[in-house]
């Protein structure tokens, strides 16, 4: 294994139109800054320029969000727009469903990802390796595009798609230095590498690729199992709602629905605490017809129905739906089918 690893910009690449040759560019990018690709590199290229080139554009971001979303994981109100963490159609949980408007060659269109990155990774990886001369068994390719990530200030540029690479190594039934068993550490290699890559190329420097070298032993002749097999789904995927929206979606105001926007989305920025009752409330009547009548008072909820059992479902219903508003409520019963909640604030 070789400890020393380089990480290569390509510089150079002109704006890649719909139909380019992707491959042909960067073969040609990296031969104009005098040196050559070789047997056991990881070509590192945004996903920007593979969309660029499929042409996967979009006129409407809106409806290309909602196009590109299997289902929505958490959304928040920012100035003058919502935005929504989603599991996208190409595999990844993302904002916006990695949607994206900015370096799009002056156009007011929108990229959309290709929903089959270890496909068109594959497809690269091939023609690129035609246009270099090389075996395809001799190079990988990474397509990366750039996420957040839960508990974690800012982005970083992880394997959207992949070929050619061991993505995953797994270090369960192996021993640490100190000789302890190890269960459950899964070393991520092919976001490595993307974030890696990402340190010589970018959005701001007009450089869409870049070469790792000093891998080789990660790259195989087959194409492998591509990057999608480090997406967390069923079982494993511990955080398929946001805490607010699992919530909500308990209460019956999925994520993303009509209702969800009828009732207010909590925003990013701070509210005041009767903008979150006002939301709670609405929450916690989901369903229920007039049922039942609620007083929005100062500091509290009066809730009244005929049937004391509605009175009560109501009840804990807005309880509920006051903890995903960081509010508590403090149920007091003055006689049979009302009830009066005391708003508190979370601490």
């Amino acid at each position: 294994m070789n400890a020393d690893v380089a990480v290569i910009p390509v510089p150079g690449m002109p704006e890649v139109r719909t139909g380019d040759d992707l491959a042909r560019l960067v073969v040609a990018s990296v031969g104009a800054a005098g040196w050559t690709l070789e047997r056991g590199d990881i070509v590192v290229v945004s996903s920007k320029v593979v969309s660029k080139a499929a042409g996967l554009w979009a006129d409407d971001r809106t409806g290309a969000v909602a196009a590109s979303t299997r289902r929505v994981v958490a959304e928040r109100a920012t100035p003058g727009a919502v935005t929504r963490i989603v599991k996208s159609t190409a595999g990844p949980v993302m904002a916006a469903a990695g949607v994206d408007a900015s370096n799009t060659g002056g156009s007011h269109r929108v990229l959309v990802l290709p929903e089959d990155a270890d496909a068109a990774a594959a497809a690269l990886r091939e023609a690129i390796a035609d246009a270099a001369g090389l075996p395809e068994s001799g190079i990988a390719v990474v397509i990366t595009d750039t996420a957040g990530r839960p508990w974690r200030v800012g982005q970083t540029d992880f394997a959207l798609g992949s070929s050619g690479i061991v993505v995953l190594d797994d270090f369960r039934g192996r021993t640490d230095a100190d000789g302890r068993p190890l269960a459950v550490t899964s070393m991520a290699l092919a976001d490595e590498v993307a974030a890696a890559a990402d340190l010589v190329k970018g959005k701001d420097r007009g450089v869409p690729a870049a070469v790792v070298r000093g891998l080789a032993h990660l790259v195989g002749d087959e194409h492998g199992s591509g990057a999608l097999e480090l997406v967390r789904s069923g079982p494993s995927d511990w955080f398929a709602l946001g805490h607010v929206e699992a919530v909500r979606a308990a209460l019956g105001v999925e994520p993303g629905s009509r209702e969800a926007a009828a009732y207010g989305i909590r925003s990013t920025t701070e509210e005041a605490a009767a903008v979150r009752v006002t939301r709670a409330v609405a929450v916690a009547l989901h369903g229920t017809d007039g049922e039942v009548g609620v007083d929005v008072g100062p500091g509290s909820v009066s809730i009244a129905a005929e049937d004391s059992f509605v009175a009560g479902w109501v009840t804990a219903r807005l309880v509920a739906a006051l903890w995903a508003e960081d509010l508590t409520g403090e149920v007091a019963r003055p006689a049979p089918g009302s009830a009066t909640v005391t708003i508190g604030e979370h601490t």
